[in-house]
């Protein structure tokens, strides 16, 4: 990866979450964080009057908050500050990820989240409709991660529909320049109608887990993978009963309703998110046409 990676900070417990998140994403990658706090733009003045003392005041807080979170990232990775303005914190790290380039935007889950689970709060919710690179969700918990824990294995989630193979590069991507595992996952038994006869079931659910290794093997001449075939009564149920390593990242594709260039949970990453006790990397459809945006 070796580039650059936006951290959204606030000063609460999900902000730690996404810098711990994305200092073990950095490190494994070698790549750089840029830590941002988004403070409102200047047409706030509708509500808030112009006031250049608390402006200052504001920009003074932000800074300190920023000196607090740098602290909480482990020595040798290069960490860069800045303090933006914006009409919505999302839209401020949207913008931040543009200008410097980088290859994701880490944002930590809503207050009130189960621990290792994920709550999307309001900025997840509008970077998930906007961004127009990758948004890694990083569960509530995350802050308590080892850093020593690292990126062990990247998991992407394959779905029934064609459009898997950037999916497959943005995996794989990852899981070359961490040094982790690859793991694919094929839901296409949890995708068919409850109605399809058992038999069925078991024969599509092979037969897709050979396409989607010979896919992957045509695709990652270099790269070994893991093929595993989800299995329950539904998503939740198949991520359930899963088996998933502290160090592990899932990599899902944004939805087919999604515009060009951004990004939109669909129903089955929305579904996997409920069960998910790793952090969640959502590829804007650029990146992936469809994988598993069901």
């Amino acid at each position: 990866m070796s580039g650059r990676i936006v951290v959204g900070y606030t000063a609460t417990t999900a902000g730690e979450d996404a810098v711990a998140l994305g200092a073990r994403l950095a490190a494994a990658s070698g790549s750089a964080l840029d830590l941002v706090v988004v403070l409102p733009g200047d047409d706030r003045s509708v509500i808030t009057p112009p006031d250049a003392s608390y402006d200052r005041y504001l920009t003074g807080q932000a800074g300190a908050w920023l000196e607090d979170a740098h602290r909480l990232v482990p020595a040798g990775i290069a960490v860069t500050p800045h303090v933006r303005f914006a009409d919505s914190f999302a839209e401020g790290l949207v913008a931040a990820a543009d200008e410097f380039g980088a290859s994701h935007i880490v944002v930590g889950a809503a207050n009130g989240g189960l621990r290792g689970r994920h709550r999307l709060g309001s900025v997840a919710t509008e970077l998930l409709h906007s961004s127009d690179v990758p948004v890694v969700l990083a569960p509530e918990g995350s802050r308590r991660v080892d850093p020593a824990t690292g990126i062990t294995r990247i998991t992407a989630a394959v779905g029934t529909r064609p459009g898997a193979d950037a999916l497959l590069e943005e995996a794989t991507s990852l899981a070359t320049s961490t040094g982790a595992e690859l793991r694919l996952l094929s839901l296409v038994t949890v995708d068919l109608p409850a109605s399809i006869d058992t038999g069925v079931i078991k024969v599509a659910g092979a037969a897709h887990a050979d396409q989607v290794l010979s896919r992957a093997r045509a695709a990652l001449s270099d790269v070994d993978a893991e093929v595993v075939v989800g299995k329950g009564d539904s998503i939740e149920d198949a991520v359930a009963h899963l088996s998933w390593e502290p160090g592990e990242l899932a990599v899902v594709g944004s939805s087919r309703l999604a515009q060009p260039r951004r990004l939109f949970l669909g129903s089955t990453a929305a579904k996997m998110l409920h069960e998910l006790p790793v952090p969640m990397i959502v590829v804007p459809r650029t990146r992936v046409s469809e994988g598993v945006s069901q």
